[in-house]
């Protein structure tokens, strides 16, 4: 079998909880699996003031970004050392380290040597809106789509190694029908989140973007397990900490990608399989 790996590529520890699944999934099949985390998360919540202070919390959140990975299996895990840029309209997106201001050629020049370094077959990160339109979201979305067609170009960065094409890039996200549905629920419940705070319209996947499904309900179980190594993002009135076991099975059984280019999946290719063709 050729050499097959798949590269996440994220803003924050915790964004990869997404695709979990489908990496562990990766990872049985003698896949190569690779994360990259563009920041810390240092502007971030801390659930309980004994597990970090706004000064450690960029040290803590890479520790739970790392447990929550050896949780999946997942031990390539890479940082490209920016600071959190927080929400959009905060004070924290003035500052000059936050990746939200980080010069464009500088940010994808740092992907491209990881991916020329890690040579992943298949690369996924957020889809356009970034989930919900945080500004790092959308920043790594940019960065890695066109990190993904210039890591190929041997004239593109030549200091960040000799070239290398990956095969396919994929974004994956949260169906918007099933932001919907979510907003509605947790507005029913008097739950707070992001998605009651701006028009849900706006955001994840649309529907018929959607191309791959990976059915992973049989890591459900690891999927929790992993989440809640991140305790700093999980307060008690968290949509996460309020969600039934039912819930969960609803929301997270089912990992959602859209293939936006590179090689195209074969006609008749198992949906589930984002390899399809290249084995």
């Amino acid at each position: 079998m050729p050499d097959l790996a798949i590269l996440a590529s994220y803003a924050h520890p915790d964004d990869e909880q997404g695709v979990t699944g489908t990496l562990r999934i990766c990872l049985d099949q003698g896949i190569r699996v690779g994360l990259l985390c563009a920041t810390r998360g240092e502007v971030g919540e801390i659930a309980d003031p004994s597990l970090a202070t706004p000064e450690t919390l960029g040290q803590v959140r890479e520790q739970e970004l790392r447990n929550a990975c050896e949780i999946v299996g997942v031990k390539d895990v890479y940082l490209l050392d920016y600071r959190d840029s927080g929400m959009a309209g905060t004070p924290e997106n003035k500052d000059p380290r936050a990746f939200v201001n980080a010069n464009e050629d500088e940010a994808v020049g740092r992907i491209v040597k990881h991916i020329r370094e890690f040579k992943p077959t298949v690369i996924v990160t957020f889809d356009q809106t970034g989930g919900y339109g945080h500004p790092d979201h959308l920043a790594i979305n940019r960065f890695t789509t066109k990190a993904f067609h210039a890591a190929g170009d041997a004239s593109c960065f030549p200091e960040a190694g000799a070239a290398f094409a990956p095969r396919r890039l994929f974004y994956a996200s949260i169906p918007r029908s099933r932001i919907l549905q979510m907003a509605a629920s947790f507005k029913a419940k008097g739950i707070k989140s992001v998605f009651n705070e701006l028009d849900p319209n706006q955001f994840g996947m649309p529907d018929e973007m959607i191309t791959n499904r990976i059915n992973v309900t049989q890591y459900l179980d690891l999927k929790r397990q992993s989440l809640s190594a991140h305790k700093t993002q999980l307060p008690a009135d968290s949509p996460f900490m309020r969600t039934t076991p039912e819930e969960w099975r609803e929301a997270r059984s089912i990992e959602n990608f859209s293939l936006v280019a590179g090689d195209p999946m074969p006609t008749g290719a198992d949906p589930a399989d984002l390899f399809a063709g290249l084995r």
